[in-house]
């Protein structure tokens, strides 16, 4: 009486694990190039989370500002990532482009980074270095000084 009651709970649980749905098609659905994009920003702005902005806040979630620049909301976005990943062999490239798209502009950025620093670290170290001219400089305030000084005794002699 066991062996029946344990086989069908046991063929019962292996076809429900079996599942391979795949959703039917929105009617909205998201082209795929748009979803690239899309998916490119709504990376970049979950992982600017945790960075600070310019007014020095953090844990800002910019995803709406992302919906609202591709003209959606989040609910066409959902139904449209459910669809691309109840079906993988489109998901796939997807991914890989958007993958690729966010490393090229991770070189860029380095690129533009490298050199920003590089022009800070040379403005810091012209600052800390001593003008040539510096004591050409101090000779020309005090031949100012001395005129300054000798214009006013001689104005002060003449009254």
């Amino acid at each position: 009486m066991k062996k029946p009651i344990i086989f069908f709970g046991l063929a019962t649980i292996l076809v429900a694990c079996d599942s391979n749905t795949i959703y039917k098609k929105p009617e909205d659905l998201i082209p795929k190039d748009t979803m690239v994009m899309l998916l490119k920003d709504l990376y970049v702005a979950t992982a600017s989370r945790g960075v600070t902005n310019v007014n020095q806040q953090r844990k800002i979630s910019y995803t709406n500002l992302v919906y609202e620049s591709y003209k959606i909301d989040s609910l066409r976005f959902k139904t449209s990532n459910l669809y691309y990943i109840s079906k993988v062999d489109e998901y796939k490239p997807i991914i890989d482009q958007v993958l690729e798209q966010l490393e090229k502009e991770k070189v860029t950025f380095e690129k533009i980074k490298k050199r920003k620093d590089s022009i800070l670290n040379d403005s810091l170290r012209r600052k800390k270095t001593v003008p040539k001219d510096k004591g050409i400089l101090t000779e020309k305030m005090k031949f100012s000084r001395d005129f300054i000084k000798k214009t006013r005794t001689m104005k002060k002699t003449s009254k």
